[in-house]
């Protein structure tokens, strides 16, 4: 029992500031939650979500790495061996540090990346790629005293073989990098390319872009082939999208009266349809104009985005077909005619 005592009271001490420490901890934490609650019901923000929800962890823990710290800085460790102990604190905390840094830079760009760069997989990884090396980098320096120098030296040495090995990663990494900071593409754009492969852009990450086509299947495109294609995005300079739809009418039809009753119908579907515009506004051209069997306008209108298309002209054709024919107004069939020649009967020769 004797024994026991002092070491129970060479216990006590670091055991107190410990737990004193954890403490404090959980106060600071809640004095800050609330804080930022407070912030974020006055002025609307997110960011308390995004903040509590990386830091509610990890300030236990670097409570409890500080109070170690301080508990063994004041104990009867023998100093051999204290020596080690602040080394290793400082790698589990610099370590924790850089794993809530990197995920809260990354979801950062994911919430607030849209203004200043289009938020992708990408954009993300590489976000938390780049605070994941520096928190390596200064672990190494800080809690190492390791020099980068000869790492870098090998790292340049072995960098063409890797480079070599993983050309097409490396190709398809890069393009994809390029594709998300160039501006001319953005997660929901509707897009088509070259080679005929059309859709939603769904995501861009370290090898390929997703598009969910309008079948709602999945088109999958390497970021390099993506790099060098032609495409055409319905989504920009905006969403705006000009259409149109040809109308034939019989030849016997008064022209200005055909292209009045088509600019009333189209007024009368604007507020009434969805997608349809009013600005700029609808109008009639007389193209193609005389066609084989038939007068032939071209209705010319706007649309608000590429998914209204289809119900706008759809809607468009169902109340101009039933108002031509309230009108009485021809809509011809195709017609043709064919002549038919009976072959002459050969001339015969008579003798005399």
């Amino acid at each position: 029992m004797q024994q026991i005592q002092p070491l129970l009271k060479s216990l006590a001490v670091p055991a107190a500031l410990l737990a004193a420490t954890v403490i404090a901890g959980l106060i600071l934490r809640a004095l800050l939650f609330r804080v930022l609650r407070a912030w974020a019901k006055r002025t609307g923000s997110q960011l308390h979500l995004l903040v509590t929800e990386r830091l509610y962890g990890p300030i236990i823990l670097w409570s409890l790495i500080l109070g170690l710290h301080i508990a063994t800085q004041n104990s009867e460790i023998p100093r051999r061996y204290l020596h080690y102990i602040p080394s290793t604190l400082a790698v589990l905390w610099i370590l924790s540090l850089t794993m809530v840094t990197s995920r809260l830079a990354g979801n950062a760009v994911r919430f607030y990346g849209g203004t200043f760069l289009p938020v992708t997989s990408l954009t993300e990884k590489l976000a938390e790629l780049v605070v994941f090396v520096l928190g390596l980098v200064w672990m190494l320096k800080v809690a190492f005293s390791i020099s980068l120098a000869p790492v870098l030296a090998t790292l340049g040495v072995g960098g063409l073989a890797v480079a070599l090995a993983l050309q097409d990663t490396l190709s398809n990494l890069f393009a994809g990098f390029y594709v998300s900071i160039s501006g001319l593409i953005h997660i929901g754009d509707y897009i088509k390319l070259n080679t005929g492969e059309e859709g939603y852009v769904n995501d861009i990450n370290w090898r390929c872009t997703t598009m969910l086509g309008t079948s709602n299947n999945l088109v999958v495109i390497p970021n390099n082939k993506l790099g060098q294609a032609i495409f055409t995005n319905y989504n920009m300079p905006d969403q705006r999208m000009g259409m149109s739809i040809s109308i034939s009418v019989g030849y016997d039809s008064d022209v200005a009266q055909v292209e009045s009753l088509l600019l009333e119908e189209t007024a009368a579907a604007q507020g009434a349809v969805a997608g349809l515009l009013t600005e700029p506004a609808p109008y009639i051209r007389f193209i193609p104009g005389l066609g084989d069997f038939a007068l032939v306008f071209q209705l010319n209108f706007s649309v608000a985005r590429f998914a209204d298309q289809y119900l706008v002209q759809s809607e468009l054709r169902k109340r101009i077909f039933k108002r031509l024919r309230r009108e009485g107004i021809t809509m011809p069939f195709p017609t043709r005619t064919v002549i038919l020649e009976q072959p002459k009967p050969a001339e015969t020769n008579t003798g005399t």
